[in-house]
């Protein structure tokens, strides 16, 4: 059996113990550099309550660890072009006043899976008309049921209704 050196044990004891304790509050400073995201975004995601802050005596904001999390994953949804607004319906059973749990973070999940996949279904079928249109070529306002559904801009009469006199769009689509 071979014995390790005292250094060695003294490295392998403190990488088992943990590095920071749960209830340990970060800077505005700290935060931003860990995930990324500008003190102007925290304060902004803070507002619309998707993080927390605890205030100090000085009225300094103190975030909780367990925030990392949540700022990590608005980032990630941020990136793939998720609207805040989901992120906020994802988010409405996690507790902002406490470490979230597993069994918080599996409903968000579940809750989120849900929307992403209903997201994925509507592009799916935006790609298939907008195929079918470019493919057709043929710029029908009457027949095409991305441009003009149910043949809508029928009901306002003949001729060009998207188009005025000048030639340039209607107001309503700018």
């Amino acid at each position: 059996m071979s014995q390790r050196p005292a250094a060695v044990e003294a490295e392998a004891s403190a990488e088992a113990a943990p590095r920071h304790a749960p209830d340990e509050l970060l800077t505005v400073g700290e935060m931003s550099r860990r995930t990324g995201v500008a003190p102007s975004a925290l304060r902004f995601y803070e507002d619309l309550g998707l993080i927390a802050a605890v205030r100090t005596g000085g009225n300094q904001r103190r975030y909780p660890r367990h925030m990392l999390r949540r700022v990590s994953l608005i980032s990630v949804a941020k990136r793939l072009g998720i609207p805040l607004a989901d992120v906020q319906s994802a988010f409405a059973n996690v507790p902002l006043d406490t470490t979230p749990s597993h069994e918080d973070w599996q409903r968000a999940s579940r809750r989120w899976k849900a929307q992403l996949e209903e997201r994925r279904r509507g592009i799916e079928r935006l790609e298939r008309e907008l195929t079918g249109c470019i493919g057709c070529g043929c710029l029908s306002m009457r027949a095409c049921g991305l441009l003009n559904p149910d043949d809508a801009l029928g009901d306002a009469g003949a001729g060009p209704r998207r188009l005025d006199l000048d030639g340039e769009l209607d107001a309503d689509e700018h």
